[in-house]
């Protein structure tokens, strides 16, 4: 054991495991550090492991490692328990403007001398649908046609429409003069 390297304070100094590192490559760790924490913030953005995998250029396997390691399960927690406070800062805001709302609300409605009955009507109807969630859900219908058609049916739609459109007043119909009865513009018939 004469032969064995020892280390300042007197210990054995291995050899590198090279089952770790089979190529003989030197690992950067902090480039991996890096990489830990692009595929960490990248998740708490909200994309799927196969994305992030994609995005870095990297196995997806790697992702799904890095996500269930110690630390990406330790890093995942801290962000959503800053994410959690910065909404409760956020929703006490909201509720501190809903709560002055209410104050506003409550002066116009009961103030009969400042405010006209119109407005006083529009608070109401304000607090009573919006606030209190009892607006009727607005829904939106979109709906899309698709259709082939000649010329000859583009023209019959035009004349159906402009027959239409005359049977209701829309369009009237203006005849010009007889060109005996315009006044001459100085211009005779015969230059």
């Amino acid at each position: 054991m004469s032969g064995e390297k020892k280390s300042l304070y007197g210990f054995p100094v291995r050899e590198p495991d090279q089952r770790r590192n089979p190529n003989g490559r030197s690992v950067d760790i902090k480039q991996l550090w890096s990489r830990s924490h692009e595929i960490l913030n990248l998740d708490s953005l909200g994309y799927k492991g196969t994305e992030i995998a994609s995005m870095l250029g990297v196995h997806p396997v790697t992702v799904s490692n890095t996500l269930n390691s110690t630390l990406g399960k330790e890093t995942k927690s801290d962000i959503r328990e800053k994410r959690d406070e910065e909404y409760n800062e956020l929703r006490e805001e909201v509720m501190e403007l809903t709560r002055k709302s209410l104050k506003v609300y409550k002066k116009i409605l009961e103030d009969e001398s400042v405010y006209g009955a119109k407005m006083q009507k529009d608070t109401a109807d304000t607090v009573t649908l919006e606030l209190s969630g009892l607006r009727a859900p607005t829904r939106i219908d979109t709906r899309s046609m698709h259709m082939s058609v000649t010329s000859a049916e583009i023209d019959e739609f035009k004349r159906r429409g402009i027959a239409a459109a005359r049977a209701s007043g829309k369009i009237v119909d203006i005849h010009p003069e007889p060109e005996a009865k315009r006044p001459c513009q100085g211009i005779s018939k015969g230059q």
